[in-house]
């Protein structure tokens, strides 16, 4: 089942339970947030990812730059564990991660959440790939996806429980948009998926066929050098 149609689904369920005047603002919120990122420059394909080393969920640290040593990272941006459009998301990659893996690459998710809140994630969720915890959302911001929450969610925040300083282990109300970067071994992005809107996410299915093409691309390099050298 596509991912769209899970969220969909989630989405609809969520408008038939919350008060119109709760929906009402968390959809201006999106809006305001579509129109503040217009004009902003983000990181495109072929631009270098920046690189970054963070902990995990047991606190071991993670460098980008090791990874793709040994393949092609796939990087996610997820709002933290107590956002269920992020949950499906990372139970949908969960899924996959065998196709990822056998096609060369890795997996990294990204939340600003502290690490025994990235553990959670983990246990919640039944997942087998690095989950880690960008603390401060510096990371985020190198990857000019960070922002801050409006007063208008963060009173309906708190009001669902969702205290982000509290979870995140800071003084401020910063979140990552969800983004998702297919990187090359050579720190290049080869798919940059970056949506305001947080009830819309990348299928998962076009991140494989990104590594996919890589991996052809990589294959023909490779005859045409070897061609050459006759």
């Amino acid at each position: 089942m596509q991912l769209k149609i899970v969220l969909d689904s989630f989405r609809a369920e969520f408008l038939n339970k919350v008060p119109a005047d709760i929906a009402a603002a968390m959809e201006q919120a999106t809006t305001q947030l579509a129109e503040d990122y217009a004009a902003k420059s983000l990181l495109k394909v072929g631009d270098r990812a920046p690189d970054f080393e963070l902990p995990n969920a047991f606190g071991k640290k993670i460098k980008l730059s090791d990874r793709l040593q040994q393949g092609a990272v796939i990087l996610t941006f997820y709002r933290g564990e107590w956002c269920p459009y992020c949950n499906l998301e990372l139970r949908t990659y969960q899924q996959i991660l065998p196709q990822i893996k056998a096609l060369g690459a890795s997996l990294i998710a990204i939340s600003p959440q502290t690490p025994d809140r990235s553990l959670s994630t983990i246990e919640k969720n039944q997942l087998s790939f690095d989950v880690l915890s960008d603390r401060g959302s510096l990371v985020a911001e190198a990857y000019r996806i960070a922002y801050q929450l409006p007063d208008a969610l963060k009173r309906i925040y708190t009001q669902f429980s969702h205290a982000l300083p509290d979870m995140n282990g800071t003084d401020d109300w910063q979140l990552p948009i969800p983004a998702t970067f297919a990187i090359s071994s050579n720190g290049k992005i080869l798919l940059a998926h970056v949506d305001v809107d947080y009830r819309s996410r990348l299928e998962p299915e076009k991140v494989l066929e990104s590594i996919t093409l890589l991996n052809v691309k990589d294959c023909l390099e490779i005859s045409t050098h070897g061609n050459s050298d006759r």
